[in-house]
């Protein structure tokens, strides 16, 4: 595995207000940047279970997470000592391909030993109203998340926060309408509660996340610099250019 040099720096929100520093590591492959984020993870669950008996992550959907989950399915970890949950979901039925639990379960969690009544999907099926409050009603208690993993649309856009849009923060699951990218109707963890976390890791891939990249590094106030948590967010990447 070959990561390149971690650059530092702050992130600023508008001009005005100062925020945890964003970290950026570059790798020089997709293997590379997979087999980095597997080891963080791991390394995030040891440290989460020895401390409080158990590891809180929030997954991300997309076609680079996929990677990394189809390569935990293959390690050796305390599996009944992890908690799963998920930034958003799209509202379509239970088994759709482009449901994020579908793909993680088919993936993943299928194939390890985490107990059933410990995966927490999104019951998008319910609709994007109703299914929210079922998911603010499951978050319900939970403490702070040990990790939350994100992805980096082109159009700046994590989880189902997306440009333009007010951001919900009154509960911490919230119906998204009129999404810019299909279906209209999702549900995502709010700003708020994502940022409950310990760690934030961005999983950044490909060159059409360029201009994302671009305006997050220049301190532009797109939704992904909203997620930082109690210690900045990590933003693993490959193929983008950190100019």
């Amino acid at each position: 595995m070959t990561q390149g040099n971690t650059t530092q720096g702050n992130t600023t929100q508008g001009n005005t207000t100062q925020l945890p520093a964003t970290r950026w590591h570059p790798f020089e492959s997709q293997d590379d940047i997979n087999l980095a984020a597997v080891t963080r993870i791991l390394k995030a669950a040891d440290e989460a279970i020895e401390k409080n008996g158990g590891f809180y992550i929030v997954l991300a959907g997309g076609s680079t997470p996929k990677a990394v989950y189809q390569l935990l399915s293959k390690e050796n970890a305390d599996w009944a000592s992890w908690y799963i949950y998920h930034n958003d979901d799209r509202c379509l039925p239970v088994d759709h391909a482009e449901r994020n639990s579908k793909m993680a379960r088919d993936a993943w969690l299928s194939k390890v030993d985490v107990p059933e009544n410990q995966i927490h999907d999104i019951p998008a099926e319910l609709g994007n109203v109703e299914g929210a409050k079922a998911y603010t009603e499951t978050l319900e208690g939970v403490r702070t998340f040990d990790l939350v993993i994100l992805g980096l649309g082109e159009d700046g856009h994590t989880a189902s926060l997306f440009p333009g849009q007010a951001v919900d923060n009154s509960a911490d699951a919230v119906p998204v309408f009129d999404s810019p990218k299909p279906p209209a109707d999702r549900i995502t963890i709010s700003q708020s509660r994502l940022n409950d976390t310990n760690e934030v890791m961005f999983l950044v891939t490909g060159a059409g996340k360029q201009w994302a990249v671009d305006e997050w590094r220049k301190g532009t106030a797109i939704p992904a610099t909203l997620i930082f948590g109690q210690n900045g967010a990590d933003v693993y990447c490959f193929g983008v250019d950190l100019k």
